[in-house]
């Protein structure tokens, strides 16, 4: 059974529907943030063992309720296909450099990528998974990009620091024999 601050945190974060920071809770519960991050583990922990349909992400401090993985499908077909929101190869890649190299600018994507990005950044930018960040200090001041919180969400990232390092992508490519089994 969940302490009466967890409960009151799992309301607030049912009630917002969308992440909610850790200055949000202080000033809400009126808690020290180490009784708030206490009562969250116990909601994380509690909605995991029991099996629950939503689980507890954190994603640049920040806390959500979201579905579980295994529950996608259901929800698909109960609420019906919305827009294909899927990214192509092309626009994964782009992701995946901005995500890897940011701040980095169109040029910077274009020249690890050998062709023109710019539809790509562009859609990038409107569904909000790469965001402008500044300019670089250079003759011309070319806009800088990186990732956003949305992207981090989708992805599942607590932070851009939990990606997969290279090395771990390359190597698991590279272990893989023409069957496709691991050798």
């Amino acid at each position: 059974m969940l302490t009466e601050l967890a409960k009151l945190i799992e309301v607030l974060l049912f009630l917002e529907n969308e992440p909610i920071a850790m200055n949000t809770f202080l000033t809400l519960t009126q808690e020290k943030e180490e009784d708030i991050l206490l009562a969250l583990e116990e909601i994380g922990t509690t909605f995991t063992q029991e099996g629950h349909g939503l689980e507890l992400v954190e994603t640049l401090k920040t806390y959500q309720l979201i579905p579980t993985q295994d529950l996608h499908e259901n929800l698909k077909k109960a609420y019906g296909k919305k827009v294909d929101k899927r990214l192509s190869k092309a626009a994964l890649e782009t992701l995946s450099i901005i995500a890897y190299a940011q701040p980095v600018t169109r040029s910077d994507v274009e020249n690890i990528r050998g062709v023109s990005s710019d539809s790509i950044m562009r859609l990038l930018l409107e569904r909000e998974y790469i965001r402008r960040i500044g300019k670089k200090d250079v003759p011309g001041r070319p806009m800088l990009y990186g990732t956003s919180k949305k992207f981090l969400l989708e992805f599942n990232l607590p932070s851009i620091s939990a990606l997969p390092k290279l090395s771990d992508i390359d190597r698991e490519r590279f272990l893989h024999n023409e069957e496709g089994l691991l050798l």
